[in-house]
C-alpha cells in the first residue's frame, strides 16, 4: 500500500492547507479474502461488503462525494484494518472539496490513531490557531496540540526547522492571549533562535509577524520593556507592508518618543535593524528624565536675565521650589515692592487676610499669601471670596509657601466710565 503523506509545513504555513495526496491503492483483490496471510505491503480486507464499500469510496471522482463515502464507511466499519488509510484519505478529500472544518476534523481523528504525526500535529495546531482569533481557550487548545508536535519532533526529522518555529508561533499566541508575557516572550525568542539565518528568515512568513509579536508581549508584560520593545517594533517595520508595516512603525515611534522625550537618534535604530533581527550589544535608547522642581526653578533663574520681568506665579514657584541662593534672588527683586495680588479668601479676619492666589493654591483650597492689612477692614470677606489688595511683600518661609505682605489695602473699584454727551449745534 502507497503512504499518504501530508503538506510539508512551508506549504501548511503559507496555504493552511494540505498538499495533494496521492491515492490510496490496496494491491491485489479481496479475493485474499480467507487467507492466512497476505502479501507484504498488501493490506486484506476479509469482508466483501467492507471491501465494495472501499471500493466505492475510493472510486468517487467528486472531492465532496468521496468525503461523504469515506465518512459513511468509517461510520459502518470504524474498527477496519485501512482505518489509518481511509482517515488521511479524508483529509485528502476535504481538503480537495475546500472544507477547512471537515479537514480539521479528519486531521484530529487521524492524530487519535496516528498519535506521533508531527505533519498532522502541525496542520492542527497552525489551523486551530487561524480559526481561533483571539479566543483564549480556543488558542490554548490549539497549543496543546503544538505542544505534542513539539514533543514528538525529533532534531534528526528532515522538517524541524519548519516545523519548530510554527509549532512555537502557536504556542506563543496562547501565551499571549492568557497574558502570560513572560512566556510568550520566552517562545518567541526561542523560535527566533531555531531558523537557520535568524537575520533573513525572519524577514517574511511567521517569524517575520512573531518579530511583531514579541515587540508586543515586552510592551505588555510587567514591567514594561520599552527598549526592547522599540527594538523588535522598529525591526518588523522594515520588512512587514501595508497597514502593517504602519501599525508597527507607529508603535516604535510612539514608545520611542514616550521614552526618549525626542526622536533623535531613532534614525540610527531603523538603519541597525535592517540588517540585525537580535539588538547588538552597543543598541542603547537613553531614558528621559524630567526636571525636577528645583531644576525647573534654576533654568528660569539662569535664563531671565531681569527677574522683576517675571509673572507673579513664576516669582512664586521659584520661592517654593527653587535653591536658597535662586529663591534669594527673586526675593531681592520682590522684598519691599508694593504691588497688586489677586486671589480667593480662605480665612480672614479684620487685621488679616490669608488667599489662595496660585493656581494650584487655589485648586487644593490652600493659602499661599497672607497680606496683613495696614488699618483694620470694615467688611471681612467671607471664605471663597474673590479680592484684589495692594500691599508691599514683607518676608516669606519656603516650606510650606507663605508669602507675607503688609500694609494691606483694598483695591478701590474701578471708576465708571465718564460718557460725555455733546450738544448738537
Amino acid at each position: 500500500m502507497k503512504k499518504v503523506v501530508l503538506a510539508s509545513v512551508l506549504a501548511i504555513a503559507s496555504a493552511g492547507m494540505f498538499c495533494t495526496m496521492p491515492a490510496l491503492a490496496l494491491p491485489g483483490a479481496f479475493a485474499a479474502q480467507g487467507s492466512s496471510g497476505s502479501t507484504p505491503g498488501q493490506i486484506t480486507i476479509k469482508s466483501p461488503a467492507e471491501y465494495n464499500a472501499y471500493q466505492n469510496a475510493m472510486s468517487q471522482s467528486s472531492p465532496a462525494a468521496k468525503a461523504a463515502a469515506i465518512e459513511q464507511f468509517l461510520k459502518q466499519y470504524p474498527n477496519s484494518v485501512v482505518k489509518k488509510d481511509m482517515l488521511e484519505q479524508l483529509v485528502a478529500a476535504y481538503r480537495a472539496a475546500g472544507n477547512t472544518a471537515g479537514t480539521l476534523s479528519a486531521a484530529k481523528r487521524l492524530l487519535v490513531v496516528e498519535p506521533h504525526n508531527i505533519r498532522v500535529y502541525a496542520f492542527v495546531a497552525f489551523v486551530s490557531k487561524t480559526q481561533a482569533g483571539s479566543d483564549a481557550a480556543k488558542l490554548k487548545e490549539a497549543a496543546s496540540y503544538a505542544q505534542k508536535g513539539l514533543a514528538a519532533l525529533k532534531p534528526t526529522d528532515p522538517q524541524y526547522a519548519a516545523m519548530k518555529p510554527l509549532f512555537l508561533d502557536v504556542v506563543g499566541a496562547s501565551q499571549e492571549a492568557d497574558k502570560n508575557y513572560a512566556g510568550a516572550i520566552q517562545t518567541y525568542l526561542e523560535e527566533m533562535h531555531t531558523y537557520a539565518d535568524p537575520n533573513t528568515d525572519t524577514q517574511k512568513g511567521i517569524g517575520l509577524y512573531d518579530t511583531y509579536n514579541l515587540a508586543n508581549a515586552y510592551i505588555q508584560e510587567n514591567p514594561k520593556d520599552i527598549v526592547s520593545a522599540i527594538w523588535y517594533f522598529t525591526r518588523a517595520a522594515q520588512f512587514l507592508t501595508g497597514s502593517f508595516q504602519q501599525t508597527a512603525q507607529k508603535a516604535a515611534e510612539y514608545w520611542y518618543q514616550t521614552y526618549h522625550n525626542s526622536m533623535d537618534g531613532y534614525s540610527a535604530i531603523q538603519t541597525m535593524t535592517k540588517t540585525n533581527l537580535f539588538p547588538p550589544s552597543t543598541y542603547t535608547v537613553e531614558k528621559y528624565v524630567p526636571p525636577t522642581p528645583a531644576q525647573l526653578a534654576h533654568q528660569a533663574v539662569t535664563n531671565t536675565p531681569d527677574l522683576s520681568k517675571l509673572s507673579l506665579h513664576d516669582q512664586e514657584y521659584i520661592l517654593k521650589n527653587g535653591s536658597s541662593d535662586d529663591a534669594a534672588k527673586v526675593w531681592a527683586v520682590l522684598n519691599g515692592k508694593v504691588a497688586e495680588v489677586p486671589g480667593v479668601v480662605i480665612s480672614a479676619t479684620a487685621d488679616s487676610v490669608q488667599m489662595a492666589v496660585s493656581p494650584e493654591a487655589q485648586k487644593a483650597n490652600t493659602a499661599d499669601f497672607t497680606v496683613n492689612m495696614k488699618e483694620p477692614l470694615k467688611k471681612v470677606p467671607t471664605a471663597g471670596d474673590k479680592v484684589t489688595y495692594i500691599a508691599t511683600f514683607s518676608s516669606f518661609t519656603q516650606n510650606p509657601l507663605m508669602i507675607i505682605m503688609s500694609d494691606g489695602l483694598v483695591k478701590p473699584p474701578a471708576r465708571p466710565h465718564r460718557v460725555v454727551h455733546h450738544a448738537r449745534r
